[in-house]
């Protein structure tokens, strides 16, 4: 249905850094790769000193690597050297409060310029940072904060009144808390202020001797039932991290880029701070959620050349329309990578149309710890496709069976995507759950628990997650598939599918649709929304049932609860809503 779109040389203003995917893949090797960073002077590895501190010893600490906006819009810049001072005076911190190398730090704040310094700073000491989401409830805090054992937690007065409090008591490792806003007045046993330490501490600290295997980072998903999934990346993670801004975003040392992602999630912390920083790039802080307008003048004003955001925001962008881009100089942007969920192939064809170019879609998940799959610079792309396996990454379309794993070899057949295990971001388990980790992997894959499949040209279709795709009178569809054939309608802004119990058919489709400002819901849309579907999809795929809905409920981080609207639709008990807030796929 949609037409690949080709890639032609006007449309960078600098060349790729991927010029030759295929021989690029066959001369692929990672320890080149780790060659390439500048690696601890005496040995080892570590993440804060690849990040910040080499830029400053290669003579390059002046120039900007953050660029904040705050809430009133004002604009402050960070450069290398101020935020490896930062970091060093955080590392110092966490000395002198007697956190140990190996321990966790966590972190319970938004887009703040401390939550730089207190990540690289963890770093730097050689403790384990952990990044949490400032919009999760008490319990959610909590269980990850046990789990992960904190010994010390940055967060705001504010945060810490309303959610930690609470539930300090009950967490005896933790020691101290840190107010990034905090006063004198504050202190109490294990409540210090942090801007009265930091401006007692030294501006330098000597990076930990970590080595590549040694725990760097901590990421927790939530899967659909249970307890919080805590995976562990190591200080090697920043191979892969270099690795894949330089080919999957095309990321150059001048651009100024701007990841969306908060940084309480895996990519708000693998690309919104560490690739970039890596990377000598210059990255845009933005204070502020979603708002059309302020994205596009954020773009405007800071030049902005590549976008890395998520498809829940495209799909907004879209509802509010082309017209409001327009209004707006967004010349600036050579390209736009998207991540979270399956972009639909209705939102590349606009961003096409609107910005002049598309977003590249790429997959990856928490536990990949970096971007696995990726519609490259260089390549055409297919719209709906997740793209071709990054150099040096393994991919596969497997089946399960008694006596092991099979690959399948033929196109166009889907079966579970699986990557040959040994990238240097693999996570390196789950914390406390050996047995769940070691069922992550057979033969040598790691198996992600995503169906897909892959074309004749080697690129790879997300199908759906393995639990979400719906049997009806025989055939298996994936729920991707319906929504994004919904979405090429003109009225449609989001959709969403579930099945549901059918005597005949086992399960019937039902869709739920958002609709674009202007348009109403009726039972005229409902008949044209139909014969759209059965003209896409076949009367077998299609859905029975259309709901309109004013606004389709997601997780935290973006994504559409299908879960919930089918529990909802079926009357099941909903269960505590932060059990269903999975964010296996990044």
């Amino acid at each position: 249905m949609f037409e690949v779109i080709e890639k032609s040389g006007s449309d960078w203003r600098v060349a790729p850094n991927l010029r030759d995917y295929d021989a690029l893949c066959r001369s692929f090797d990672w320890s080149s790769e780790r060659q390439s960073l500048a690696g601890l002077p005496g040995g080892g590895l570590n993440i804060a000193h690849e990040a910040v501190s080499r830029h400053v010893a290669e003579g390059h600490g002046a120039r900007i690597a953050l660029r904040h906006v705050g809430r009133d819009g004002a604009v402050s810049s960070v450069s290398f050297a101020m935020l490896d001072e930062a970091a060093s005076r955080f590392a110092n911190i966490l000395e002198s409060l007697d956190v140990r190398q190996g321990e966790a730090v966590f972190s319970l704040t938004g887009r703040v310029q401390a939550f730089y310094s207190a990540a690289l700073g963890t770093l730097k000491r050689g403790a384990v940072f952990c990044p949490l989401f400032s919009a999760f409830g008490p319990e959610p805090i909590r269980a990850r904060l046990e789990i992960g054992r904190g010994a010390c937690l940055v967060t705001t007065r504010t945060l810490f009144q309303r959610k930690v409090a609470q539930i300090l008591d009950s967490l005896p490792t933790l020691r101290t808390v840190l107010l990034i806003d905090g006063t004198a007045e504050d202190e109490r046993e294990r409540i210090r202020s942090l801007p009265r330490l930091m401006e007692a501490a030294s501006g330098h600290y000597r990076t930990a001797a970590t080595s590549r295997e040694d725990r760097a980072l901590m990421h927790f998903t939530s899967g659909t039932t249970g307890r919080p999934k805590g995976a562990v990346l190591v200080h090697d993670a920043v191979v892969a991290q270099a690795a894949t801004a330089r080919y999957a975003l095309d990321l150059h040392r001048d651009d100024v880029f701007w990841c969306t992602a908060d940084p309480g999630w895996v990519t708000g912390m693998s690309y919104g701070v560490i690739a970039p920083l890596v990377s000598g790039a210059t990255s845009i802080v933005d204070e502020m959620e979603f708002d059309a307008d302020r994205w596009y003048s954020i773009i405007e004003s800071q030049k902005v050349s590549v976008w890395y955001t998520a498809p829940t925001a495209i799909r907004m962008l879209m509802k509010v329309g082309a017209e409001i881009a327009h209004k707006y100089d967004l010349g600036s942007l050579r390209f736009l990578a998207s991540v979270g969920e399956p972009l639909n192939p209705e939102a590349v064809v606009w961003s096409k149309q609107t910005f002049g170019r598309p977003f590249h879609d790429n997959w990856w998940q928490t536990e990949t710890g970096g971007i696995m799959i990726a519609n490259f610079a260089a390549l055409p792309v297919k719209p709906g496709s997740m793209g071709k396996p990054l150099p040096g990454i393994e991919a596969a379309i497997i089946e399960r069976t008694a006596q092991g794993i099979r690959v399948i070899g033929e196109p166009d057949v889907e079966g579970e995507l699986a990557l040959k295990a040994g990238w240097p971001s693999m996570f390196r388990g789950y914390l406390g759950e050996d047995e769940r980790y070691r069922k992550c992997f057979a033969d040598g894959w790691y198996l992600t628990g995503d169906l897909a499949r892959r074309d004749r040209d080697g690129y790879y279709w997300f199908v759906g997650r393995s639990d979400d795709v719906i049997k009806t009178a025989g055939h298996l569809v994936g729920p991707f598939e319906v929504e994004s054939a919904l979405m090429e309608h003109p009225a449609v802004a989001e959709a969403a599918v579930i099945g549901k119990p059918d005597e005949v058919a086992g399960n019937s489709i039902k869709a739920f649709v958002s609709l674009k400002a202007g348009c109403k819901p009726g039972a005229e849309l409902e008949r044209d929304l139909m014969a759209h579907a059965r003209r896409r999809l076949g009367p077998a795929v299609a859905p029975r049932e259309i709901a309109f809905r004013d606004n389709l409920p997601k997780t935290r981080s973006g994504k559409i609860m299908r879960r919930l609207l089918r529990a909802r639709e079926l009357g099941l008990p909903e269960g505590d809503i932060s059990t269903l807030e999975s964010d296996e796929r990044t």
